[in-house]
């Protein structure tokens, strides 16, 4: 008779060094991650007191909290450039302004300049224009008209609506040319020639040179070598940036402030220089 043959399972065992590794990398990643946090935490130290209370003693819903947590930054960005001048853009997305509530940004800004969407492309007059274009004035903030720029319409037209539309005065802002979009059925040398000719009848008409408005991508990949001889004001509302670049006339930095006199999220931004330099660039 055949004897039964049993086998024993044999389970293997880690190293005891392997094991104390791996513990150590877990808890020292913890660590990381904790420290990280923090560091976040006292970056925004400022932003997040004044929101929470801590510094203003309001009192905040749940609501109020959530809205302004992505101000937070906001608070940063503007306590990193004092001394620099802060404005606002607006367009008929803000609805009807109270332009006599429109003074102070986060009760501690003044807001000393605003850009109002005038024109887009070759037919289209903001329909707040005129109303934003009179009320800036009679409350004493320097106001500038912008023209959203539509690729695949005709620049002249363009321009030619836009002069139609906007009657600048002393003290005025240089007109801008907005623009982030490409075309859709035209190579970008074309576009490129469309947008000289814009600013080129516009700066020829107002004698003033225009800005051009973009997007910082948009500006580094098709605008800043063959436009280098204009002035940008650039939009980036990336969370990692808090420092205006040199080059840059005005950044547009947030669009989702809330201020008084306006019921929707609006755009805020700085200007690269101090009050009376901002009166140097105006129409005389």
């Amino acid at each position: 008779m055949a004897r039964k043959t049993t086998y024993r399972k044999t389970y293997s065992r880690k190293p005891a060094g392997r094991s104390f590794l791996s513990r150590l990398f877990r808890g020292l990643l913890l660590i990381f991650f904790g420290l990280l946090f923090i560091g976040i935490i006292y970056h925004y130290r400022k932003g997040l007191a004044y929101y929470l209370g801590f510094k203003t003693e309001k009192v905040l819903d749940e609501d109020a909290v959530d809205k302004h947590l992505s101000d937070v930054r906001n608070i940063r960005v503007l306590e990193n450039h004092k001394g620099k001048v802060i404005g606002i853009d607006v367009s008929e997305f803000q609805g009807k302004v109270d332009w006599e509530e429109v003074e102070i940004l986060d009760e501690k800004y003044p807001v000393q300049f605003v850009f109002i969407r005038a024109t887009a492309g070759n037919d289209r007059v903001d329909r707040q224009f005129k109303r934003n274009w009179e009320g800036a004035k009679e409350n004493k903030i320097m106001r500038g008209a912008y023209h959203y720029y539509r690729p695949n319409e005709n620049s002249i037209e363009q321009a030619d609506l836009f002069i139609k539309t906007v009657k600048l005065q002393k003290g005025d802002l240089p007109p801008v040319l907005d623009i982030e979009r490409l075309p859709k059925n035209q190579p970008l040398d074309s576009l490129k020639k469309g947008l000289k000719r814009w600013l080129n009848k516009v700066e020829k008409h107002y004698q003033v040179r225009p800005i051009i408005y973009s997007g910082e991508r948009y500006y580094s990949d098709f605008l800043k070598e063959e436009f280098s001889e204009y002035l940008f004001w650039i939009a980036n509302y990336n969370f990692y940036r808090e420092k205006i670049e040199d080059d840059w006339l005005f950044w547009q930095f947030t669009e989702k402030a809330s201020l008084p006199g306006i019921k929707h999220r609006v755009d805020v931004n700085i200007y690269n220089g101090d009050l009376e330099q901002l009166h140097f660039i105006t129409v005389e």
